[in-house]
């Protein structure tokens, strides 16, 4: 049967995404709240999801990931003071995985940016309130002539091994000349929409940006239809995946209280940019040259398979000391181990290092050890 929404409050502030009639054909298993929209979580067991992300082909509404539209012939200036990563080595018709900072070097969010052109960018956004915040900054540049607002797109999660086999079925061979974190525009079932090759998994994969909101269920049975061969599934995000892939997630792994040289995330930093083109640069050099205190570190944990994602983020502790927390872990089937993320002291932040960490199923130990635990070089989502 259908997910009993009737079990989630509910009401206008709240909204449906386009997908939402045609995901309740498929019976949902959970949903959840992000960026103010109901989110389909899961339709059947972790698990089997993971494995049908890792052997076969995948769909996710991902259309709670709102879309920060920047434009006006000031675009490109306010969405450089967005974030710290130049924007100038971004084409039209580009896309790069991008933090938005603020004054004080903090992570307001970490969204995929495409350039759509000269001076017009989506930000895709995690939950949070990035276009209030955008909104809040354009108040102290009143000189920028800008719009922002949230455009009116709807994101859909193609991925998996034969995402490429159900593109090429649905647009053609030419999909395959689409390269890594690049777009183009489409149609399915007569809808436009615009096609990245990008997604939130480590696998091989697409995003269909359908432009056209109203044609939400047409757009979505186009798609399963087309993959009954490859045996697509409708899933949720793979948190298994996720954190394999040292893909973090935003109000889990980090907020506005942590800076990309503690997340490991320097390379997004233009440092050679003049302090005036992104708000957050002359905080972050500041950051940069008396270094961090905490980092965040890829952890194995001891003991039983967790059965789930941890619902809190655990205490880890040393000699009984309270020295940091785990904010994502979960078992990873395929590394037969449970694996998540720990922030550290800096001085501690080193492979080998062990510690303890206070689960929801017990006290368990931990090591610091490398990530990604999967695919390191990220050849996989490239191939």
């Amino acid at each position: 049967m259908p997910f009993d929404m009737s079990q989630v409050q509910r009401g206008a502030r709240n909204r449906r995404t386009p997908y939402y009639e045609a995901t309740q054909r498929y019976e949902p298993k959970g949903f959840t709240v992000y960026n103010h929209m109901y989110f389909p979580i899961r339709f059947d067991t972790f698990e089997a999801e993971f494995d049908a992300l890792l052997n076969g082909v995948t769909l996710w509404d991902v259309s709670v990931e709102r879309c920060l539209e920047i434009s006006g012939p000031d675009g490109f200036r306010f969405a450089q003071l967005l974030t710290p990563r130049d924007l100038s080595k971004c084409a039209v018709g580009q896309a790069k995985y991008v933090l938005i900072c603020d004054g004080d070097g903090g992570i307001v969010n970490d969204p995929v940016l495409t350039r759509m052109d000269e001076n017009t960018f989506w930000f895709a956004l995690a939950s949070s309130d990035a276009l209030l915040f955008a909104r809040g900054l354009k108040n102290a540049y009143p000189d920028l002539n800008v719009t922002i607002k949230e455009a009116d797109v709807a994101p859909l999660q193609v991925q998996g091994p034969r995402s490429k086999d159900l593109m090429v079925k649905l647009l053609g061979e030419e999909i395959l000349e689409l390269k890594y974190y690049w777009w183009t525009e489409a149609k399915i079932a007569g809808a436009p929409v615009v096609i990245t090759r990008t997604g939130w998994t480590s696998e091989v994969g697409y995003e269909v940006y359908l432009t056209d909101t109203t044609r939400g269920t047409d757009v979505f049975e186009a798609i399963m239809s087309a993959g009954e061969e490859f045996d697509i599934k409708p899933t949720g995000p793979s948190d298994i995946r996720r954190i394999e892939g040292g893909i973090f997630n935003w109000g889990a792994d980090m907020t506005y209280e942590n800076n990309p040289l503690e997340m490991g995330l320097e390379r997004l930093v233009a440092w050679d940019l003049p302090d005036d083109a992104s708000l957050s640069l002359r905080a972050l050099r500041q950051i940069r040259d008396r270094g961090v205190t905490r980092r965040i570190n890829g952890v194995e944990i001891d003991g039983d398979p967790f059965p789930e994602l941890n619902n809190v983020k655990w205490p880890v502790t040393d000699g009984g000391e309270r020295i940091g927390k785990v904010t994502s872990a979960i078992y990873s089937p395929r590394l037969e181990r449970n694996i998540g993320f720990a922030w550290l002291p800096a001085d501690r932040s080193t492979l080998g290092t062990s510690v303890t960490v206070d689960t929801e199923w017990g006290t368990r130990a931990a090591t610091v050890v490398e990530m990604p635990f999967v695919d390191p070089d990220k050849r996989i989502p490239v191939s």
